[in-house]
């Protein structure tokens, strides 16, 4: 796998490498060739391409614009990479796709920001012959989503539920029981209710059978969801419930968060209030996180490496330019129809294997030596 370099030192210096993700919940385990629309009479390589990805809310998303913009390039498309802006990114991203399929974009490649506010602008496309791919997080409620490509995130969800379980027996060999608290995403990110769902999977079980106390008894997703998925939301969240719920003998154990964002903000939390250590789960292989791991701050991450997802997104539009469906493996339904899919795999990263997973990576490997 190549490895990263980044041409502006503003990208480098921001993020240099934090890699992404996020997905669905039907047909995970099927197979299918391109099954979508059928294919289209295909476009010349030197095309335009348009990419719409959301705001600059994490690491991954920054790198993977960069990276859009390389691996078009390089493979003879003209990209046409954009970011909603932070302060009303919804209609940003709507007039930038609008203004996509004007300029004679073949293909837009959408990182939704609400994944439910773009029917309108995706009909466009359709009637206009653009074909749409879904990136990370599949837009809903519409026939007209040609393809997704993503990791399995149901999948990083049941792996963070299953890793917040095995930490817990590690740190506290001689408890029964835990007591815990949940984090979810936005509500607005249809991959948040997906990552919650997958890891309540493993832990519903456990906290039915008295294994896991979740002693605030904020349980339900929209109990425990991310407005915008801002770190801010969840310190003032945590200060609040640690406050109220964790006092005298009572002490929390473990943390399930869905990315290593808002897991840094639990974890501030925590040590603000002179509890733990903990148990917290992360995603996203952030750079900031990598040190945590390394530590013990921090039990694990999940690695979605930007790269990969980029290049296989860049290898379904070189198949749509030769007219040929794009490759898929899967479908994932969309509440409108089942969408052709191509999952990749996620990677669980704890101290123990962070140095080998990260070893082609030049800017998280070394945080694993220190």
């Amino acid at each position: 796998m190549r490895k990263l370099v980044f041409t502006s030192v503003a990208i480098a210096a921001a993020a240099a490498l934090a890699l992404t993700g996020c997905s669905g919940g039907s047909d995970r385990g099927g197979s299918t060739g391109g099954d979508g629309d059928g294919a289209s009479a295909g476009f010349d390589a030197g095309s335009t391409i348009g990419v719409a990805l959301p705001d600059k809310t994490s690491e991954n998303w920054t790198i993977a614009g960069q990276i859009f913009t390389d691996d078009l390039t390089a493979a003879g498309f003209k990209p046409d990479v954009q970011y909603a802006g932070s302060t009303s990114p919804v209609p940003d991203q709507q007039a930038q796709i609008s203004a996509m399929i004007q300029s004679g974009a073949k293909v837009i490649v959408i990182g939704a920001n609400d994944a439910k506010q773009l029917g309108s602008q995706v009909a466009d496309a359709a009637a206009q012959g653009v074909k749409i791919i879904s990136y990370d997080r599949l837009i809903s409620d519409t026939e007209n989503v040609d393809y997704y490509v993503a990791f399995n995130n149901f999948k990083v969800g049941q792996d963070q539920g299953t890793a917040l379980l095995d930490g817990l027996a590690a740190k506290f060999p001689d408890q029964k029981s835990y007591n815990v608290e949940l984090i979810a995403g936005a509500a607005t990110d249809p991959n948040a209710q997906v990552f919650f769902n997958g890891a309540m999977d493993v832990l519903q079980p456990k906290i039915d059978d008295g294994t896991l106390n979740v002693v605030s008894k904020q349980t339900s997703f929209e109990q425990v969801q991310t407005d915008k998925w801002d770190a801010a939301n969840v310190q003032e969240r945590f200060d609040t419930l640690l406050n109220q719920n964790y006092t005298g003998d009572t002490k929390i154990d473990g943390v399930l968060s869905p990315n290593d964002t808002l897991a840094r903000a639990a974890i501030q939390s925590v040590e603000d209030a002179g509890l733990g250590p903990i148990v917290i789960t992360g995603q996203d292989s952030e750079k900031a996180s990598i040190p945590y791991i390394m530590d013990g701050r921090q039990y694990m991450t999940i690695y979605k490496d930007t790269r990969k997802l980029v290049e296989q997104t860049v290898s379904m539009i070189k198949d749509l330019a030769s007219g040929k469906d794009a490759t898929t493996n899967t479908t994932e339904d969309n509440g409108s129809k089942k969408v052709p899919t191509f999952y990749l795999d996620p990677v669980v990263v704890t101290k123990d294997n962070a140095a080998e997973v990260y070893k082609d990576n030049d800017t998280l490997y070394p945080l694993t030596q220190q």
